[in-house]
This record gives structure tokens, sequence and C-alpha cells, in this order.
């Protein structure tokens, strides 16, 4: 009988000792997951910011579409909306830019197009022609009535292209006209008659930086 009150107090102990453990453990496991859920909050509401441009009021400029870094500056042949060859500046946005889009130049949305495609790394300057992208034509609303275009392109982490704005809409200068989630490319289309502002490795201001100049 003694013996077996030995047992069961023992028995006792050892699961007392056991739930401790659990307890210490699930709580450790716990807290670890809340500070992981929090930094996941804090990176999404960081990733999904959407800062009030600067519009500059002057005239006759082309201001970058997108947040991040100018890493091309070229010639290039965009046949669907320019009609020809055309200038091109490319900006790549790292998973810390800003996401959200803004209208280079005040007009009309005249051409919309969406094209299927891979989701190649968008650091590549020729990912456009394989990845997943969305081209807007703009035609300015000067005199001359010029075209510039806008290519949005999703990346290897960005597989969600989504556009504010549809075909014939009016847009306004700074305006947001898109959305590319985590990390992606934005290409700009200039006239050829454009001067061009910025240099490679310029880091631009969606709906702020100047990028050109145009008659």
């Amino acid at each position: 009988m003694v013996a077996l009150s030995g047992a069961a107090v023992l028995l006792l102990l050892a699961v007392a000792l056991v739930g401790k453990y659990l307890g210490t453990l699930v709580l450790g496991l716990s807290s670890v997951v809340g500070v992981l859920w929090l930094l996941f909050v804090i990176f999404t509401a960081y990733f999904f910011r959407d800062p009030d441009p600067v519009t500059p009021s002057a005239p006759n400029l082309v201001v970058a579409p997108g947040h991040g870094k100018v890493d091309t500056i070229d010639s290039t042949t965009e046949a669907e909306f320019m009609g020809g060859e055309c200038q091109r500046i490319s900006i790549f946005l790292s998973v810390f830019d800003v996401h959200v889009q803004n209208a280079p130049v005040t007009g009309r949305i005249a051409f919309f197009k969406h094209s299927p495609g891979q989701y190649l790394n968008a650091m590549r300057a020729d990912c456009a022609q394989f990845n997943e992208n969305v081209l807007l034509g703009i035609e300015s609303v000067d005199p001359r009535g010029q075209k510039f275009g806008v290519r949005l392109i999703a990346g290897l982490i960005a597989r969600r292209i989504v556009p504010f704005v549809a075909g014939n809409e009016p847009v306004l200068r700074g305006e947001r006209i898109s959305l590319i989630q985590f990390g992606s490319r934005v290409d700009v289309y200039l006239p050829k008659s454009a001067k061009i502002k910025v240099q490679l490795g310029d880091r631009v201001t969606g709906g702020e930086s100047i990028l050109a100049v145009f008659d």
C-alpha cells in the first residue's frame, strides 16, 4: 500500500514536471509566433504604404511612374501603342520600394493591354519580353496629343498587377494608376523628341521625380 502510494506520488510529480516543461515550451513558442506575426504585420503595412506625391506643376514634364532605381535608358521599338522607335526609361522596384504607380503625364488612357507571361526576376531589364505585364498608353492633353507608354511588369515575387484605371479614362499627372505587389519593374516609353533629365543609377520617386521634358 505504501509502495503504491509512493508510486502515485512519483507519477504525479512526473506529470507536474512534464506539464511545467510543456507549458514553458508552449509559452516560448507563442512568444516567437507573436513576434513573427508582429514583424509580418509591420512589413505588410510598410510594403503597402501609399504616400501622397508632391507633383510638379510646370507644363510638359514627364514624372516617374514608379519609386525605384533607373537602371536602363535606351532606344527601343514599341509597336503596339508608340508605333515604332521611341525612348525607354526602365525603373526597378525592389521589395522595399513603394509599389503604387503614378501617371507620368496628364492625358487619356488611349491603350490598355494585359499580357500573361512568366515571372522571371524583375532585375532583368529584358523581363518585359517574357513576364506578365500591363501596357498603358497615354495620350497627353497638349495640342499635339503626344503618346507616352507605361508598362507594368510582374517579377519573381510580384505576381499580381492591380490597375486602377481603364481604357478611355482621363488621368492627371501624379494620379495613382496601379499597384504591383512585391518587387517589380516599370518601363516608360517616351517620344524620340523628349529630353531625358535622369541618369543611370538615379533613385526616383513616383509622381514627383522629373524623368523628361517634352515639347
